[in-house]
């Protein structure tokens, strides 16, 4: 039998690393466990997120799907969603693109480079029970949690936002004085958040500038987080330790994040970038680089999908 090849593309967003598949016009399901396999960084592709363009409904240009890289689905996902809205406003030529989501429906819009995208992300939720949380707290900037005892606890009291998956956010005085490898999956599956939680330490280091770490739940510690970068922003909005703009600096560089007060919706504003087409035969989940990249490396062209 031949073998079953899919084209794909490796894109990220200041380091949060996706495969993307088109699957708009032949449908694509893999299991958890494939998509484990793939996304291993040692012996498959690796990746923190898979994500699948599925076909339009709702007013949208293409749905998109969305897989961590330990197989669970998850609903939303910041950096992809400016990486997707790339694609389909290249493969359009229009300057803006709708594209769904389980969260919702999201806008994506062109900026002066090709590169960079910003993406509405709609408004933050801010309630306990749309979070979710397991039980109820009348403020959520700062809720009862911490690890640690209680007399001297690590980390404690963070803020909890919704950006269509939830997010806690310790503040902190220095973002890499905690093993956030260590405590990340503690605080992610803390019975607390029913569905899990990303996690996220927090240091204002000047007006309007802010560093961020983030354990992503089933994805680890990773270099980007557009939905935590959004959560982050507003929450130091909230609690005034910064205005309704701001610059979220990540491991794989920085972010802009407006929390618009007309509409109450959160702009998130970054770099986006190709880094290879390939394929994958899905009996064996082998897999290759193709094209011109395939020998040197180079960026692949957007009309590969």
């Amino acid at each position: 039998m031949a073998p079953q090849r899919r084209p794909f593309l490796k894109m990220n967003g200041l380091g949060n690393d996706f495969l993307v598949w088109d699957a708009r016009e032949k449908p694509l399901h893999l299991a958890p466990e494939a998509i484990a396999v793939l996304g291993n960084r040692s012996t498959g592709i690796g990746f923190d997120q898979m994500i699948t363009l599925e076909p339009a409904s709702g007013g949208a240009d293409a749905f998109m799907r969305i897989h961590n890289c330990d197989g669970s689905e998850v609903d939303a996902c910041g950096n992809a969603t400016r990486c997707v809205g790339r694609l389909l406003m290249s493969e359009t030529g229009r300057s803006d693109a709708m594209i769904g989501t389980n969260a919702g429906l999201l806008h994506a819009l062109a900026t002066e480079r090709l590169e960079t995208v910003t993406v509405d992300m709609g408004k933050p939720r801010l309630e306990w029970d749309q979070i979710p949380l397991s039980r109820a707290f009348a403020d959520t900037r700062a809720v009862d949690l911490r690890i640690g005892p209680e007399s001297a606890p690590v980390l404690q009291a963070p803020a909890v936002v919704s950006m269509g998956n939830p997010h806690a956010i310790f503040w902190v005085d220095d973002i890499e004085a905690h093993d956030l490898a260590e405590l990340g999956p503690k605080l992610e599956h803390d019975p607390l958040f029913p569905e899990r939680a990303n996690i996220s330490l927090a240091h204002v280091f000047g007006e309007n500038e802010i560093r961020v770490k983030v354990w992503e739940r089933g994805a680890g510690l990773t270099l980007a987080c557009g939905t935590a970068a959004c959560a982050v922003a507003v929450a130091a909005s909230r609690d005034n330790r910064a205005g309704r703009t701001s610059t979220i600096h990540l491991p794989g560089g920085p972010i802009t994040i407006q929390w618009r007060e007309a509409d109450g919706h959160v702009l998130m504003t970054g770099l986006t970038e190709i880094e290879f087409a390939g394929e994958v035969d899905l009996e064996t989940l082998a897999w290759r680089k193709t094209g011109a990249d395939q020998e040197q490396g180079l960026p692949a062209s957007e009309a590969v999908l």
